[in-house]
């Protein structure tokens, strides 16, 4: 018999990684920025986190290492494209490669060994499960009821304007996306300490196009994240559930299901957009253009 919230736990625990990638990408997309490196920067925070972890023997000290890994892979990122005003989509994918490449030398004495435990909280579930579901109101507060998240909006709305109001373009973008990066680091994190346990090459496996994908499905909204997170999360429960119940599927096809899941979600959400039942919330207005200071 399957017992409902054993299986709610392993959905939680599958959605989290992505939950704290995808709530960093809304916050620097929601600032006019779109950092297609989100997979470079989760496979950084991934290495890092385990081997910090691994070093201390506190999954702790592992994602405090995680989450200043990836903001400091986001800022090779910001430097590129907010300074040196690089295309956005070719330095995020950039990004991308670069982080698969560089976790792919420096982690093969990492191989083989087991990642420290984690302390479990309230009801059973360690203390990241729990961060992350405290991060959906934290982020939707900020964003829409502080001024920080005001200027953050205005900036991403339309740049020009939040600049001649006297606001700092380039700063507030910076920002946001360190945060972007430091919350991609933390779910690579998870993934390498939380649930695999140990160090693989490549292991985010595509998480980071996902938490892309799953802001989009958000319409640029904390709580809609937290829904494709969990969309995301219930379908890849399933997968592991049929794969142990010997059900007669190829394994092929229940490995892709999340990601088959993900990209019919997007093609409803393009398609009802293109004509014009959705209702969705408007693409941030500067979202993937360059800032010129206006001289």
């Amino acid at each position: 018999m399957i017992d409902p919230i054993a299986v709610f736990v392993l959905l939680l625990g599958a959605a989290t990684p992505i939950l704290f990638a995808a709530l960093g990408e809304l916050v620097v997309e929601r600032a006019g920025v779109l950092n297609l490196g989100v997979e470079g920067m989760m496979i950084g925070g991934a290495l890092a986190g385990f081997a910090a972890a691994h070093a201390t023997g506190s999954p702790a000290m592992g994602f405090v290492a995680a989450a200043i890994a990836g903001a400091a892979l986001s800022t090779i990122f910001a430097v590129l494209t907010q300074y040196l005003l690089s295309n956005q989509v070719a330095t995020g994918l950039a990004l991308t490669l670069f982080g698969l490449g560089l976790t792919a030398m420096f982690g093969k004495p990492y191989e083989g060994i087991k990642a420290p435990s984690m302390m479990v909280g309230p009801l059973g579930l360690n203390l990241m499960i729990w961060l992350g579901l405290i991060m959906v109101p934290v982020v939707w507060w900020v964003l829409m009821r502080t001024r920080t998240g005001l200027i953050l909006r205005a900036v991403g709305e339309n740049h020009d304007a939040a600049h001649g109001l006297g606001y700092p373009v380039r700063t507030v973008r910076i920002g946001a996306i360190a945060f972007g990066g430091a919350m991609a680091g933390l779910g690579g994190a998870y993934i390498s300490i939380a649930t695999v346990l140990q160090w693989t090459e490549g292991m985010t496996a595509g998480a980071g196009w996902i938490a892309l994908a799953i802001v989009v499905f958000a319409q640029w909204n904390p709580w809609g994240v937290l829904a494709g997170a969990w969309l995301f999360g219930g379908v890849t429960v399933l997968q592991l559930r049929l794969q142990a119940a010997g059900v007669a599927v190829p394994v092929q096809l229940l490995s892709m299901a999340p990601y088959l899941a993900t990209i019919i979600v997007l093609v409803l959400i393009s398609a009802r957009q293109k004509f014009g039942r959705s209702g969705l919330t408007a693409t941030p207005g500067s979202l993937g253009q360059p800032f010129h200071a206006l001289r």
